[in-house]
């Protein structure tokens, strides 16, 4: 088999719950290699009402993530997917962290980078205690969804990955 008969692979530069290798596995239904990285120009943001980050343009910010290697277009069509309209897929280039090789990989960068939604520095750590299990859940849901719609929107599964809303005192 020629290389032109495979599938073109992607890289894929992952810097929120992507990195939680339960939670790649249910969407890529894999488990790919993940590599270390830096992006470079961006900053790491919490997106209110929401249990997912966001990454815009900032000069001076460093973002540290995991690169997806060697996705399908199916696998990419998978992320596209659950990523929605509120990103927009970019190459960009990051910075290996093991051997600061430079690469250049797509990544989801926040189609709106003038939210008023955007706010401080996300947290991968505090994500993982206070918030994975739900958004394996929605992930779980949202595989689902995508194998049988059954009349269902996406708009039902994005309910899933907001947070829920403050309780009254």
């Amino acid at each position: 088999m020629t290389s032109s008969d495979q599938s073109p692979s992607h890289n894929v530069f992952v810097y929120g719950s992507f990195q939680e290798p339960a939670v790649v596995g249910l969407i890529l239904e894999c488990t790919p290699i993940i590599v270390s990285a830096q992006l470079h120009g961006y900053h790491l943001y919490r997106v209110k009402g929401r249990l997912h980050p966001c990454i815009s343009p900032c000069a001076n910010g460093v973002i540290n993530g995991k690169i997806l290697t060697g996705l399908t277009d199916a696998q990419l069509e998978n992320l596209d997917m659950i990523e929605g309209d509120d990103y927009v897929r970019k190459t960009v280039q990051v910075v290996l962290t093991d051997t600061c090789e430079k690469m250049n990989v797509e990544t989801y960068v926040w189609a709106n980078k003038d939210d008023p939604d955007m706010y401080g520095e996300w947290d991968f750590e505090e994500w993982k205690r206070l918030h994975m299990e739900k958004f394996i859940e929605a992930s779980k849901k949202f595989m689902e969804w995508k194998k049988n719609p059954d009349g269902r929107s996406r708009e039902e599964f994005e309910k899933f990955v907001h947070a829920d809303p403050p309780t009254p005192a």
